[in-house]
């Protein structure tokens, strides 16, 4: 589920739509968690499907470290792509804002750890980084750690609306990394390859 202070909103013809902020989102908020409404596909699934719904899961979904195709039912699937993303998943099946995201401003991912099957290139945003490539999550991860920790604290200063979607377990474990109790887990935990 995406965070409620968002809406959905065209961007333009080349991007298409996105979600956007509709009020100030501050770094260490929950942007997205994965809850009981978003459909799980295997690959036998997947691969028994009509082109068609193939289309919009390659589209739509990303894929956990299983290797299933993960389908959100909200505007969470229209997050667009950005190297310079101000939203980063974590090891615990939720996003979190990695800085302060203003209203009108766009909530973005980077790709890359999203375990896509095939390259591609991405709009230039003036990156060194032109193309998302399927081990992108292998490369980078380590960065993208970094900045999660950077802001892994501020998870309890921050009003969390979804924090009924995370588990109890799961948050006395947030609490005891936000508090230095524990160390985070790394991205890297979302990784799949086919080629394991």
């Amino acid at each position: 589920m995406i965070h409620p202070k968002t809406e959905l909103k065209f961007i333009s013809q080349e991007i298409g739509y996105g979600v956007v902020a509709t009020e100030f989102i501050p770094a260490g908020t929950i942007t997205w968690a994965l809850d009981q409404l978003d459909r799980e596909f295997t690959p036998e699934m997947f691969n028994a499907m009509d082109s068609i719904y193939k289309t919009i899961l390659d589209t739509y979904s990303y894929r956990n470290n299983k290797g299933n195709f993960v389908l959100c039912w909200d505007n969470g699937r229209f997050v667009n792509h950005s190297f310079n993303s101000n939203c980063l998943t974590t090891a615990y099946d939720f996003e979190i804002a990695v800085r302060d995201i203003l209203p009108g401003e766009q909530l973005t991912d980077d790709y890359g750890y999203l375990n896509i099957s095939e390259p591609f290139e991405a709009f230039d945003e003036g990156t060194e980084r032109k193309i998302v490539f399927p081990d992108d999550l292998v490369n980078y991860h380590n960065i993208w750690d970094l900045q999660i920790k950077s802001v892994f604290n501020k998870i309890l200063d921050n009003e969390q609306p979804l924090q009924p979607l995370i588990k109890n377990d799961l948050w006395l474990k947030i609490n005891r990394i936000a508090k230095g109790e524990e160390e985070m887990d790394s991205i890297l935990k979302n990784y799949y390859s086919e080629r394991k």
